[in-house]
């Protein structure tokens, strides 16, 4: 199994500079990827452009936006050749993660729809495809550059729901769940799975998760003030997520093999600060 880490986009002791210095550390400690997290209306920076920034000082390291929520985003062509630039600029190292999202209020923030966020979420997916193809997009356009070279980005698909799994088998390449745990891991990637044969797919989905960590002193209480304010928007189950981060290294370890025995492909672990010491423990908790 792959261990990615989180670009620490979210986080409040963040800034240009550390976000640069710890997607290059990153690279030279051998992680498999550098997720973003995105969200509007928050305190955070955009996950597009900080992957942009962090291709500029790395060149190995895959790039992936876990999850990105596209639906959002007014126009799916331009969201096409963002994402197909980033890819080019990049050597051919973005993954697209898409989920459909659960905060109303990005939505409302650019005007576009949050109840029927499901269905424009696979008219995107279908948008991204068939501009990287170089086809007619919906609105009969075609031409729209740059064409990445073979397919273009590896999609992968979040969500836990039954719609989630059968998006991410219609329209991409794998599945990644968020917010779950080791011990539901594996039901949730053979639902994956079924899913992905009920769609006549061949060979199998990639099997992606995340988790929150935080090693060092202070790790809990840094870590759950964080993730009560990231996650107030589901109320009381806020609590949950807080508790749930994982800040003790033994434990971290267990959890990273008990993913790895669930069938996980790779799996990220997201940081809840930014100090460059917190890169250092979690690269020695998950690599070694």
């Amino acid at each position: 199994m792959e261990i990615g880490v989180g670009l620490p986009t979210t986080v409040p002791d963040t800034d240009g500079p550390r976000l640069l210095d710890w997607a290059r550390c990153a690279e030279t400690y051998g992680f498999s990827s550098l997720g973003v997290l995105d969200r509007l209306v928050y305190d955070s920076y955009e996950p597009l452009t900080a992957l942009t920034a962090a291709a500029a000082v790395t060149t190995r390291i895959r790039l992936a936006t876990t999850v990105l929520l596209a639906a959002y985003r007014p126009a799916p062509a331009l969201l096409a050749k963002q994402l197909a630039t980033l890819h080019e600029l990049s050597g051919g190292r973005l993954v697209v993660g898409v989920a459909a999202g659960g905060r109303e209020d990005d939505f409302r923030a650019t005007a576009t729809g949050y109840r029927d966020r499901g269905r424009r979420l696979d008219e995107t997916l279908g948008e991204l495809r068939a501009v990287w193809d170089g086809k007619q997009t919906a609105t009969g356009v075609t031409g729209i550059g740059p064409r990445p070279a073979g397919r273009g980005p590896q999609i992968i698909v979040g969500g836990h729901t039954p719609a989630a799994m059968r998006r991410a088998a219609r329209h991409a390449d794998g599945w990644i769940a968020g917010g779950s745990s080791a011990t539901g891991y594996a039901d949730l990637a053979g639902r994956a799975r079924a899913a992905w044969r009920d769609a006549g797919r061949g060979g199998e989905p990639r099997l992606v998760a995340l988790l929150y960590a935080s090693l060092g002193e202070g790790a809990r209480e840094r870590a759950e003030r964080y993730l009560r304010a990231y996650y107030a928007f589901i109320g009381p189950k806020a609590e949950m997520a807080a508790k749930a981060v994982l800040t003790d290294e033994g434990a971290l370890r267990e959890t990273v093999a008990a993913y790895e025995a669930a069938g996980c492909d790779e799996l990220l672990v997201f940081p809840c600060g930014a100090a460059p010491r917190e890169l250092d423990l979690l690269a020695a908790a998950t690599l070694s």
